[in-house]
């Protein structure tokens, strides 16, 4: 292993006591806010296209499914072409695609124009954004603190409903929802901004180790050719698959993404509406939740280094089922959504870091690729339950049944945890 020279700028954080993975994570969870950002703002359109299009919510939760559908569909490659192209050419192409998405859709005047682009263009470009870009620098950067890392950089998700969400609906109800998507592309010109100034690819690029190693990590395999890079994700899958573990992760998390970002994300908003609740405060109860879950992740990847996960994640899912149970039996009040919002909002994504530690502990050294098909599993929960909803409201003309149902299959996850033995790595090689 040749002598690591370390660069100007990570020499002077390393004389005030920062690693510079800490500065990678800072800009990691930039660029993952943002594309949440942009994976929640159609939560705050459906209203706004459907007044202004006649479009119904059935045919504009469709257009977003198919986003949260490519959202995950792309994780498995984006863990390859991470590894093939590096983390920041990855990153600012994502940015450019969303921003793609964004400038086309301001005169866009047909479903097709909003499946297009808010379906296709905008979910490839979050596809790269998403947990397997954490997951990836998570792994690359720290052998100490991985779980609170990806802990922290799942909490990305919350600081954008946080920070954002209640900008975009009051935005939208001022000015228009076009208004709206003008403060998205200002994120995302100064995410790219950033990445193209501060992000690095592996430690050894600064000159350092990864946070908390105590020597060089093995050299990694030299780039494969592009078919080979597209392919490795499908290898991996074929053996994936042959484990009991990996359908059990993938199940929990299709639950969780169908009890997440599929219905609450999208639709709350909409909810809340069919209760007389202003746009602006329903996305404030969303921004609410946001910050619960900031907490609660990020506790949640402290916990992970520490205890068992199967019994972390028997919490949250157990606590979500009873807090999506609870939420129909109120009047929507104050109080009722206070409770709600607190129980549910702290494990709202509380079940990433367990999630990953189990998929590092089964899949070693494909993890990454692994966790990607794990996370599609999330985003088809996603689409389904977005899609599945917005069917329910136009049929029955209320929500409702959705959360009885969401309700019950996390309680179902909670049990099915257990299914997960604690054991070796399954045995498979790593792929180039």
């Amino acid at each position: 292993m040749p002598e690591l020279h370390i660069s100007p700028d990570a020499k002077y954080l390393s004389q005030k006591g920062i690693h510079y993975g800490w500065v990678v994570v800072a800009t990691t969870f930039l660029t993952m806010m943002v594309g949440a950002s942009a994976v929640g703002a159609p939560g705050v359109l459906i209203g706004p296209l459907q007044k202004e299009f006649g479009w119904s919510v059935a045919e504009i939760s469709a257009a977003f499914a198919i986003r949260f559908l490519l959202f995950g569909a792309v994780g498995p490659f984006a863990a390859a072409f991470l590894g093939r192209f590096g983390v920041k050419r990855v990153c600012l192409f994502a940015l450019l695609l969303i921003a793609a998405g964004v400038v086309g859709s301001f005169t866009m005047t047909t479903l097709t124009e909003l499946f297009l682009l808010w379906g296709v263009v905008v979910g490839l470009g979050t596809g790269l954004t998403a947990m397997v870009l954490g997951a990836t620098v998570a792994t690359r950067w720290f052998v100490a603190k991985r779980g609170l890392v990806i802990g922290l950089l799942s909490a990305s998700v919350a600081t954008g409903q946080v920070l954002f969400l209640p900008a975009f609906a009051a935005l939208s109800e001022a000015w228009g929802w076009r208004i709206a998507l003008g403060l998205l592309l200002a994120m995302l010109a100064l995410s790219s901004i950033i990445v193209l100034l501060l992000m690095r690819d592996r430690p050894a690029d600064v000159g350092l180790l990864p946070y908390g190693a105590t020597e060089a990590p093995k050299p990694e395999p030299d780039a494969t050719s592009l078919f080979a890079t597209l392919f490795a994700p499908i290898r991996v899958l074929g053996m994936a698959v042959r484990s009991g573990s990996f359908w059990i992760l993938f199940g929990t998390f299709f639950i969780c993404g169908a009890t997440t970002t599929g219905l609450v994300q999208t639709h709350l908003v909409a909810i809340c509406g069919d209760f007389g609740i202003a746009p602006v405060t329903a996305a404030g109860m969303l921004a609410a939740i946001g910050a619960f879950n900031f907490v609660g992740t990020i506790g949640s990847g402290w916990l992970s280094d520490r205890f068992d996960s199967r019994w972390l994640l028997f919490w949250y899912y157990g606590l979500r089922g009873l807090s999506l149970l609870y939420l129909p039996y109120t009047d929507f009040g104050f109080y009722e959504l206070s409770l709600f919002t607190l129980f549910y909002g702290l494990d709202w994504l509380a079940t990433v870091p367990p999630t990953v530690k189990l998929t590092s502990e089964k899949f070693g050294p494909n993890a990454t690729i692994v966790f990607g098909w794990v996370f599609l599993g999330h985003q088809i929960g996603a689409a389904m339950a977005a899609w599945g909803a917005g069917l329910t409201r136009s049929v029955y003309a209320t929500y409702l049944p959705a959360f009885y149902i969401a309700g019950a299959i996390c309680l179902a996850a909670a049990v099915a945890v257990f299914a997960i033995q604690k054991s070796s790595t399954v045995n498979q090689p790593q792929l180039a």
